[in-house]
């Protein structure tokens, strides 16, 4: 039996380890060039790290807005349907091969609810 996700640690873990998939994938790579460009790829893991930390252990650590950042990103690069569809698969792969229980279905119900959120603001649907 795998563990749940219980601690920062294990939330820092699936997001490096889901970024290794992204980040070698031809359709995702592109909307991560700047940041890893610009040497920022571990700043970002650790932004990422805490907007699931909050979500997940109700701490209050980040401090952005994901809706504006990828707002702000859509302006240039477009999302496409694609696009969500290869992140969740990643995401839920990730979290699948080494958590389970209570933490980890949460982690992956509010990763889905987040991506029908961005492509409805967005505007982004299967044409």
């Amino acid at each position: 039996m795998k563990p749940d996700i219980s601690s920062r640690k294990d939330i820092k873990f699936i997001i490096t380890h889901f970024y290794d998939k992204l980040l070698v994938d031809k359709m995702m790579i592109p909307f991560f060039e700047e940041i890893v460009a610009k040497n920022q790829l571990e700043h970002h893991l650790e932004t990422i790290t805490d907007f699931w930390n909050d979500i997940l252990f109700d701490t209050l650590t980040y401090q952005n807005n994901v809706m504006q950042k990828h707002v702000k990103i859509n302006a240039f690069l477009k999302f496409k349907e694609v696009h969500f569809g290869i992140w969740v698969s990643y995401f839920f792969d990730t979290i699948d091969a080494n958590f389970e229980g209570e933490k980890a279905h949460i982690m992956k119900s509010r990763a889905s609810s987040i991506a029908t959120v961005m492509k409805l603001k967005m505007n982004v649907y299967k044409k």
